[in-house]
């Protein structure tokens, strides 16, 4: 997406009011879930102008067409024309739907994205891939669509919780993975509680622009960003339909150890880059228990992955770090091997 779509700023107000300012909406609505509300919220509401507000519940497992049709009547209800505006303000969950219901109310309303955990404001707002869940499958009905604007407020990440926080993560050290080995050590070198999380928003932010300007619709190049979320999103969504659900970064970094052991057996990459990175992300993450009775429903899971052809599992791996290959093919049984490796693995 074009860079000047995405503003990183400690102006929270300025931002807004330039927002609003140049571009008449007939309506303004603003979509949070109970804890955006709680806590975001106060902070924009004064610079606002006249609006109103659709609350929905929080969490991955109401990403789904039924908190859609709530958005959707909402919006019918409060009479929203084809000139209005909808701010998500919140997680993945919020942008993701929230963008969704906005692309497709009347064939498409204008909607800005006010990212406010770290995995949105370092991944999952930027990019213009809007969807819900569908089936148990993690973002299996959607669509791509520009919002009019990214506004990221470092400072809502004070508002989180730290596994919030460690869930977003996930997303940083996987931008520096497939695309930038010379940021790897500004990761590595510091526990999660001593990072630079501006500087991580920033990085992370400019290599996803770079990516998603070649290949907005994903024919390419990006799929790359799709490293550790072949078995990632599998892993998630086994998860969701559990009494214990993970959280989507949290399910990458198992992903992204996982797919490290395709990437020695299919990439040639190092084993020494892989043991590096294995220890590096037990180290932020620890080491969730798998059963074995979960890993062939896990693998078989992957074959509902977006980006594969007919039965054939398309997978990213690495070939170094920061050098990442697109379009590889492995098997349900590489992925429940590579999770039985995983399983073996003693935490640190």
């Amino acid at each position: 997406m074009p860079a000047e779509n995405v503003i990183i700023t400690d102006q929270l107000q300025a931002s807004l009011r330039a927002l609003t300012d140049a571009s008449t909406f007939s309506q303004i609505g603003v979509l949070v879930d109970e804890n955006t509300k709680r806590a975001c919220y106060p902070l924009l509401q004064p610079f606002l102008p006249a609006h109103s507000v659709c609350e929905i519940r929080s969490g991955e497992v109401h990403k789904n067409l039924t908190t859609c049709s709530q958005i959707w009547q909402w919006l019918t209800e409060k009479q929203f024309d084809r000139k209005g505006l909808l701010i998500n303000l919140g997680g993945g969950v919020i942008g993701d739907m929230g963008g969704f219901c906005a692309a497709t109310y009347k064939r498409g309303i204008r909607f800005v994205n006010l990212p406010t955990t770290l995995l949105a404001q370092v991944d999952a707002s930027v990019g213009g891939k809007l969807g819900i869940d569908f089936e148990g499958f993690k973002n299996h009905i959607g669509l791509f669509q520009e919002p009019q604007q990214v506004i990221i407020y470092p400072a809502f990440l004070k508002t989180l919780p730290v596994r919030e926080l460690r869930s977003g993560f996930a997303e940083v050290i996987k931008h520096s993975l497939i695309a930038d080995a010379d940021y790897w050590p500004n990761i590595t070198s510091r526990a999660l509680e001593q990072q630079d999380w501006l500087s991580h928003i920033r990085h992370s932010v400019r290599i996803k622009a770079w990516v998603v300007d070649q290949d907005f619709k994903e024919s390419g190049l990006r799929k790359i960003l799709n490293f550790g979320h072949t078995i990632g999103h599998a892993v998630e969504s086994y998860y969701l339909q559990t009494a214990h659900p993970l959280l989507h970064g949290e399910a990458i970094a198992i992903g992204m150890i996982c797919e490290a052991y395709l990437s020695a057996q299919y990439g040639n990459m190092p084993s020494s880059e892989v043991k590096q990175m294995e220890e590096f992300i037990l180290s932020v993450f620890g080491h969730h228990h798998l059963e074995d009775h979960h890993l062939e429903v896990i693998a078989g899971m992957a074959l509902q992955d977006k980006k594969n052809e007919g039965q054939t599992i398309r997978c990213t791996l690495l070939e170094k770090i920061g050098k990442a290959r697109y379009d590889v093919a492995v098997t349900t049984g590489d992925i429940r091997n590579a999770l039985q490796t995983y399983k073996k693995r003693l935490t640190l």
